[in-house]
């Protein structure tokens, strides 16, 4: 007997085509940036999914937000998206270690006209939050990088969130191995703590969604 409450399905590529195409699908910019970052090879697959980047759009949008962060910027899609989405003389602090492939994603941001609304900082990230006041300020947050330093990341930007702030989490399903018992590499067992926290965690509403690789959204209270 199935269970009523599990709704979710798997996603064939013809679904996933059909999804993208009743959303927002992503403009000219954004399909050039799927195309450079696919010729990087295996490891374009760190690159947001197009109905994330729609998503990234629409909540900022939704919340207003005016002050953001991200961890992990890679190419830059899930960046750019944040920033269209932030109201006039919204700012975007974006942190990732690699002067390369963030390099493709200051083209991208040229091309979109948002790069005045982002500050890139090559550095690694828990140094760059820690270097920032201790003061409720961010509106928005995207966590997307170093798993095993999920758990630091998410400490430092919550304190850093104003109340009813939305802090964003990706992979938290990690292709299925969370619940896995024989995965236990060092990067699924930190997603699977990181989840386990977050999830007990009273400073703030939670809820995991199955868009893309694991989607949680946190609301801090």
């Amino acid at each position: 007997m199935s269970d009523p409450q599990l709704k979710s399905l798997g996603l064939s590529p013809e679904l996933h085509a059909y999804l993208v195409a009743h959303g927002t699908p992503p403009d000219a910019v954004q399909r050039e940036l799927i195309a450079e970052t696919a010729k990087l090879g295996p490891i374009a697959v760190m690159q947001v999914a197009p109905e994330q980047g729609a998503f990234l759009t629409l909540l900022a949008r939704m919340i207003r937000a005016r002050e953001a962060v991200e961890v992990g910027t890679f190419t830059g899609y899930s960046s750019l998206a944040i920033a269209r989405g932030l109201e006039p003389g919204g700012r975007l602090l974006c942190c990732d270690v690699s002067a390369e492939w963030t390099a493709i994603a200051r083209r991208a941001w040229e091309r979109a006209g948002v790069a005045d609304r982002i500050e890139l900082r090559i550095a690694p990230a828990a140094e760059t939050l820690r270097a920032l006041p201790e003061t409720p300020r961010f509106d928005l947050a995207f966590i997307d990088a170093d798993k095993e330093s999920y758990a630091t990341y998410y400490e430092e930007i919550l304190k850093r969130t104003r109340p009813g702030g939305v802090i964003l989490v990706d992979n938290v399903l990690w292709s299925g191995a969370v619940i896995d018992a024989a995965a236990q590499d060092a990067n699924t067992r930190a997603i699977r703590a990181f989840n386990d926290k977050v999830a007990a965690d009273a400073r703030v509403e939670c809820v995991m969604t199955p868009i893309s690789d694991g989607l949680t959204l946190l609301r801090k209270r």
